[in-house]
C-alpha cells in the first residue's frame, strides 16, 4: 500500500489512518485484537489513539485503547510493524488535563507504559491548553524527543492563529516543532479547515491527519431519517446533519459510489484524500467487513469533476 510522508516527521503513514477510540468502547479486548491483527494484514498500520480514550464509556477512566493496544503489542511482538500516534491533555477520569509541563511528563510515561513500548511515534497535543505558557509546552516535548521517548510531535483541535503562534516558538526558540495537524473536517464540517488552518499547513509543510472523517458515521448513508437514529451509539447526533445540505451530500455520494462501484462511505474517504491539504484521513471500523471498506477507499481514486460535484453539493 502507498505511504505518505507526515509533514517534516519523517514518519510515513498509509492512506488512511485508523481510529483507535474504538478499542475499549464499542469494541472489547478481543474484538480489539482481531481489528489490530486484520489492519496489519491489509497495511492500514498507523494506529491513532490518546490517554484519554475511552472515558466517556461507562465504567472508564481514560487509558483503554491504550493498554488494549499495548497487550496486543506485547502478545503478537510486531512494534516494529505499526506506527503509533498518542496524545495528551484531554480531561482524564482522574480529572486531570491540560499541557503543563508536569503533567505531560506524568502522563508520557502513563502512556508508554500502557502501550508497553519505549516509543511514540506521533505525540500530540489533544487540544490547546491557554492556560500553560506554549514556551513551557513545547519545552516539555522538546525533552520528550531529545529523550528517544516521542519521535514527533503534533497538534490537535488548535485554532489557525494559536498553531501559527506555536510554529512561530518554536523556531524562536530552536523547539522541536508541531509537524502535524488533527483537525475536524469531512465533507459535512470543512469551513473551520478550509479558511485558514488548509492554506497554514500547506504553506508550513505540516501532515495533516483529519478525525471525524465521515462525520461520525452520516457520511456512510445509513442515516437516511430519525428511524435511522437508534442505528449506533452515536445515532442521536445525526439531526445536525440530516438537513437540505446533508440530504444533497448523500445524494452526491450515492450517485459516485454508483458510477464507480463503491460505497457512500469510501467516496467520502477518497474525497478527503483528493484534498492537497490531507495527508491521510482517520476512521474507524469494527468489523473485518468494515476494514475491508477502509482498504477499498485507501485505494479508490475519485475523477476530478466527481471531487468538483462533492465540492458542490457540500459547498
Amino acid at each position: 500500500m502507498e505511504h505518505r510522508t507526515l509533514g517534516r516527521s519523517g514518519l510515513t503513514v498509509p492512506p488512511i489512518v485508523f481510529g483507535g477510540n474504538v478499542f475499549g468502547w464499542t469494541l472489547d479486548k478481543a474484538a480489539s485484537h482481531r481489528i489490530l491483527d486484520q489492519l496489519v494484514e491489509v497495511g492500514l498500520t498507523a494506529i491513532d489513539t490518546a490517554d484519554m480514550y475511552s472515558v466517556w464509556a461507562p465504567g472508564n477512566q481514560g487509558g483503554e485503547s491504550e493498554s488494549i493496544i499495548g497487550e496486543w503489542l506485547a502478545a503478537r511482538g510486531n512494534r516494529s510493524k505499526v506506527t503509533i500516534f498518542t496524545k495528551v491533555g484531554m480531561k482524564m477520569g482522574s480529572g486531570e488535563e491540560g499541557l503543563s509541563p508536569a503533567w505531560i511528563r506524568k502522563e508520557v510515561e502513563a502512556s508508554l507504559k500502557r502501550l508497553r513500548t519505549d516509543v511514540i511515534d506521533l505525540y500530540q497535543a489533544h487540544r490547546d491548553d491557554p492556560e500553560t505558557p506554549l514556551e513551557d509546552t513545547l519545552g516539555a516535548f522538546a525533552e520528550l524527543v531529545k529523550a528517544g521517548k516521542v519521535r514527533a510531535i503534533g497538534a490537535s483541535n488548535y485554532t489557525a492563529p494559536r498553531l501559527r503562534q506555536a510554529l512561530e516558538t518554536s523556531a524562536r526558540l530552536g523547539l522541536p516543532r508541531y509537524e502535524s495537524l488533527q483537525p475536524h473536517y469531512n465533507l459535512m464540517e470543512r469551513a473551520g479547515f478550509e479558511a485558514e488552518l488548509g492554506p497554514l499547513c500547506e504553506k508550513e509543510g505540516l501532515g495533516v491527519i483529519n478525525y471525524y472523517a465521515l462525520a461520525s458515521g452520516f457520511l456512510s448513508g445509513k442515516y437516511r431519517s430519525e428511524a435511522d437514529f437508534g442505528k449506533s451509539a452515536r445515532g442521536g447526533g445525526m439531526a445536525k446533519y440530516l438537513t437540505p445540505r446533508g440530504k444533497a451530500v448523500l445524494g452526491a455520494l450515492d450517485a459516485i459510489a454508483g458510477e464507480l462501484s463503491a460505497t457512500p462511505a469510501q467516496v467520502a474517504l477518497a474525497w478527503l484524500r483528493a484534498k492537497p491539504a490531507v495527508t491521510a484521513p482517520i476512521a474507524s471500523a469494527t468489523s473485518a467487513e468494515q476494514v475491508a471498506d477502509l482498504v477499498k477507499a485507501a485505494t479508490l481514486v475519485l475523477p476530478a469533476e466527481a471531487v468538483a460535484r462533492l465540492d458542490e453539493a457540500s459547498a
